[in-house]
């Protein structure tokens, strides 16, 4: 009797030993954000949902402060992927870097333009100075595209780096700079604080890669499979974000550090309005980007987009398998 307990009880152990889904399976993937905002859900609600362990992956999520530095990090190899916008890719790319963006997050501008007390006009930015996260950001095209509507050039002022939304949104406050580029939630936080509102082009919805998924080159070739599995993992997190509101919106208090249930409320409805279910690519979005950030260099989408990963995902029946799941979105 004795004997045959040992036996059974290490036949119920072996399973657990053998797992596929143990910890010391797991590949480690770095992935790089460019700031904590709300267009970050669905690679939080990936983790939340452990959708990273399914697919084999243990990936720790790096705030990089900034999408071009971000950019740049991911094209030296110090993270494996990149959640950021194409105006990065565009800046990478034309200094030498070879990033494509696979997938998207959000299609369209989801920034406001606001402005330090005292500054209610175009005209007042004449001669100061306007922040951005990093040189080559959305925030930084974001502004370019916001002087454009004045009738103004970059030159008609100084832009600098300043880091983080909630890093420019008080250096906007304390006067430090004269405006900046903000979005969820940060953009909430500014209507609470009563900060000007030059420009809301989040309300024009348009179209723009302002959120997307970001490899190296190489790596659709060399280690596609870790890609295909992140994807798999990230479209999943954003499905979950979709259907499961009560449960998104603790995944973003947490992440966000916001405690207002209404400014929650508000950046998980902004989300929801503009996040692509299948994370789909926008050609108008792109050709935006490309008018505004590529100047004189390459404007073939070929150069900075690759939609094969995608692709390979819909031809295997992902997406339906999803659908069943979660419902139609």
């Amino acid at each position: 009797m004795q004997t045959l307990l040992r036996a059974l009880a290490l036949a119920l152990t072996l399973p657990w030993l053998t797992s596929p889904a143990s910890a010391q399976e797991l590949v480690p993937f770095r992935v790089g954000i460019s700031d904590a905002v709300n267009t970050v859900l669905p690679v939080w609600m990936a983790q939340e949902g452990g959708f990273y362990a399914a697919n084999g992956l243990k990936v720790e999520i790096v705030n990089m402060g900034g999408g071009s530095r971000g950019a740049k990090e991911l094209q030296a190899g110090t993270i494996d992927l990149m959640r950021v916008g194409m105006s990065s890719v565009v800046q990478a790319n034309r200094a030498g870097g070879d990033l494509r963006l696979i997938a998207s997050m959000s299609n369209v501008i989801r920034f406001v333009i606001v402005t330090a007390p005292g500054v209610k006009t175009a005209a007042d930015l004449k001669g100061g100075v306007i922040g951005v996260s990093s040189f080559g950001s959305e925030s930084d095209s974001t502004v370019t595209l916001a002087l454009e509507r004045f009738d103004m050039t970059r030159a008609d002022v100084t832009v600098k780096e300043f880091g983080g939304g909630s890093k420019r949104l008080a250096a906007v406050r304390a006067g430090e700079i004269k405006a900046t580029a903000i979005n969820e939630p940060t953009t909430s936080q500014a209507r609470e604080q009563g900060v000007n509102i030059l420009i809301d082009l989040a309300a024009e919805k348009i179209p723009w890669l302002f959120s997307g998924v970001v490899v190296r080159r190489s790596d659709l070739k060399e280690r596609r499979d870790l890609v295909l599995r992140f994807l798999r993992a990230v479209i999943e997190g954003n499905y979950l974000a979709l259907t499961h509101d009560v449960r998104a919106k603790a995944v973003l208090a947490r992440e966000l550090k916001v405690k207002s249930p209404r400014i929650v409320d508000i950046s998980y409805e902004d989300f929801r309005a503009q996040s692509p279910p299948d994370m789909d690519i926008s050609m108008a979005g792109v050709a935006n980007v490309l008018k505004i950030g590529a100047g004189g260099g390459n404007r073939d989408p070929a150069g900075y987009i690759d939609g094969s990963v995608l692709i390979e995902l819909r031809k295997t029946g992902f997406f339906g398998t999803l659908g069943k799941k979660y419902g139609k979105l």
